[in-house]
């Protein structure tokens, strides 16, 4: 899988250096919507939403949690599509032709990333090769 790399918007927003925020950067890069306001969006998800201590993605203490992104993903007309379930295996890679085209959100192990068109948009390669199990996606509902 190709590889950009992108911040998605986080030096424009005012941010210095690095952080655990692959949610907030994902869904900015995926939505093409303004990385502070996605970040201050799930901030303020994070005080209303019920959060699980072992559901965080994105650094164990500071990450958001599932059902914070997934809520509002789902507020912006995005799905989840799973591709693995128990006792099934992985079924889809981190490789350009097992993940859909066009915009999506790949959720694999710890980390959100957003793909576009077989591309992964973020500021690592989280790919491992392409070895790397995605558990499924988010995509635009059409």
């Amino acid at each position: 899988m190709k590889f950009i790399h992108h911040h998605g918007g986080r030096a424009a927003a005012g941010y210095k250096g690095s952080a655990g925020d692959c949610v907030t950067r994902a869904i900015a890069i995926a939505t093409e919507l303004p990385y502070q306001e996605v970040y201050d969006a799930l901030n303020a998800l994070c005080k209303t939403v019920k959060q699980r201590k072992h559901s965080r993605v994105g650094g164990s203490r500071t990450g958001i949690t599932r059902p914070v992104y997934e809520q509002y993903l789902k507020s912006l007309g995005w799905k989840w599509q799973a591709t693995m379930g128990i006792g099934v295996g992985c079924s889809t890679h981190m490789i350009d032709y097992e993940v859909p085209k066009g915009r999506v959100i790949v959720r694999v192990s710890k980390y959100l990333a957003a793909v576009i068109d077989g591309v992964l948009h973020d500021t690592q390669d989280c790919s491992r090769g392409g070895t790397r199990c995605v558990y499924g996606y988010f995509i635009r509902e059409e």
